[in-house]
């Protein structure tokens, strides 16, 4: 079940189809990372669903004896599902006059690799907001393995 309502009652679960997760976040193919929502608790936290297939358009070139996901993708991916915990959080859905950017990073390492036909699950959990900055703990996993993890931090924009 999805739901499209803006704000949330406090600890509403709220799950999210492909259709609202394109509501929910600006990004679009080939950049859009983030497939599925299983779970979100506005100001709490996030469990969503990346799958890995072999058409990725950077499949053939990284690398072509052995296609791994790169590591930088699989942070973009996490970006992006903190992101919509944002949105959900702040209650706003994303548009020119209410932008969230990816504005830091720290700690992140990689634990294994990410292959095609792999389900990457995408954490991401809110662990503090101050000054309009917002840190996220965040871990991706692979059968319940960790393949990455960061700490991030999110902060809305000003519309132009």
């Amino acid at each position: 079940m999805t739901n499209t309502d803006g704000n949330q009652p406090a600890d509403q679960v709220l799950t999210m189809d492909i259709n609202e997760v394109l509501r929910r976040l600006p990004h679009r193919y080939p950049f859009l990372l983030v497939d599925r929502v299983y779970e979100c608790v506005a100001g709490k936290s996030i469990r969503a669903l990346k799958n890995v297939t072999y058409n990725e358009h950077f499949f053939p070139g990284h690398f072509p004896h052995r296609p791994v996901f790169p590591g930088v993708m699989i942070l973009e991916a996490l970006a992006q599902t903190a992101g919509i915990l944002a949105f959900v959080t702040a209650g706003v859905y994303p548009d020119s006059e209410r932008p969230m950017y990816f504005v830091g990073i720290d700690n992140a390492r990689f634990r294994k690799p990410v292959e095609p036909g792999d389900q990457l699950i995408l954490k991401a959990t809110l662990e503090r907001s101050m000054r309009g900055i917002w840190k996220f703990a965040t871990v991706a996993e692979v059968n319940g393995d960790e393949a990455a993890s960061a700490s991030m931090m999110v902060a809305p924009g000003t519309g132009k």
